[in-house]
């Protein structure tokens, strides 16, 4: 795929020229400053967005030493990964003299497009982003303007630009061969209902391991919850689902040999629904988590899970950003890297 992202950023004497005008008669008719007519307003404004022209605020106060500017937009502050994610690009940014304009989206699609065009406003120099991968796609309106532009998490193939994530398609086989590998037979996954890229990838490493072990993938075998992602809470995962879950499955008659959980906050509720029925783990049920965030290995007993590879992730992104801030890697085709997570085993799979 040709490299959407290697054209330069587009100036206001890209808009003059278009148009036939001088630069000063643009920059009155895109500010509204009287002295142009409105039809000439109306065919610069036109020409402007037709080209990707954004306005760089930075730019236009260079003589007093505005910094230099990374964007990022991130689905969820509060989700662990992503707090680690962007924890680290800020640190690489500073390093590299960067300030951070971080920029959320809360899995809202309206949102994501507003907060795009809040960062060509603010005049980024480079943004990193995890989609919504909703039905639209305003990060064209980056590409289009020529601001540098990198993906992580959730990708995008047909925007043709660099992408940096946790493979978790790799990590969803890990984590169910685990379980198969000590003995279970009838493991069930339990993961968010959301259509994203990143769910699917887990739900493919699932019914990979399976396959490989020659047990058939069919419904029974995966328990998907609805997403509190559009919720605005300060954490949309909660105990209470896994506990739900696991309630309701159990009255339902539908005893697991394994349960393998899209996050640790699932495994938390789990824990507690089981522990009521009598069930013991992992004599009775093998328990896989996803995260390794601070309380599994606290859990009683403790949580075997992913520890997810969030800071490298971050590193190589910002990395990459910066090599198309220089122009080192201008014309190359765009980088894909799955970045793989670590199998943390504790006692809960422990048989």
């Amino acid at each position: 795929m040709a490299r959407s992202r290697g054209q330069r950023r587009r100036t206001l004497q890209d808009v003059a020229e278009a148009v036939g005008l001088s630069a000063n008669t643009v920059s009155r008719a895109l500010n509204d400053m009287p002295g142009v007519s409105a039809a000439t307003r109306a065919r610069i404004k036109a020409e402007a967005e037709r080209i990707g022209y954004v306005p760089n605020v930075h730019a236009r106060s260079l003589v007093l030493g505005s910094p230099k500017t990374i964007g990022v937009v991130v689905t969820d502050i509060a989700n662990p990964y992503f707090n680690d994610l962007v924890s680290e690009i800020e640190d690489q940014a500073f390093t590299a003299g960067y300030n951070l304009l971080l920029l959320l989206s809360d899995e809202d699609p309206e949102r994501e497009r507003l907060a795009i065009e809040t960062a060509l406003r603010a005049g980024v120099d480079g943004v990193i982003g995890v989609p919504v991968q909703g039905r639209a796609n305003p990060w064209t309106a980056l590409t289009r303007a020529g601001i540098p532009l990198v993906l992580t998490t959730r990708e995008i193939p047909e925007l043709g630009v660099d992408f940096f994530s946790n493979d978790n398609e790799a990590g969803g086989r890990m984590t169910t061969n685990a379980v198969l590998e000590r003995g279970a037979r009838d493991p069930l996954l339990i993961e968010e209902d959301l259509q994203i890229s990143t769910v699917e990838h887990r739900i493919n490493g699932f019914r990979q391991a399976l396959e490989e072990h020659g047990i058939p993938f069919d419904s029974r075998r995966n328990e998907l919850i609805p997403s509190r992602r559009n919720a605005r809470s300060a954490m949309h995962w909660r105990a209470e689902d896994g506990y739900r879950v696991v309630r309701d499955l159990l009255d339902g008659g539908r005893m697991p040999d394994a349960f393998v959980v899209g996050n640790d906050y699932l495994a938390l509720g789990l824990y507690s629904a089981l522990r009521e029925r009598g069930i013991r783990i992992p004599e009775d049920v093998l328990v896989m988590g996803w995260g390794d965030y601070a309380f599994a290995r606290f859990l009683d007993p403790p949580l075997s899970t992913l520890r997810l590879p969030s800071i490298e992730v971050a590193r190589r992104a910002t990395a990459r950003l910066f090599a198309l801030l220089d122009n080192s890697v201008a014309g190359d085709e765009p980088v894909t890297e799955f970045i793989q997570p670590e199998l943390v085993l504790r006692a809960s799979t422990n048989r």
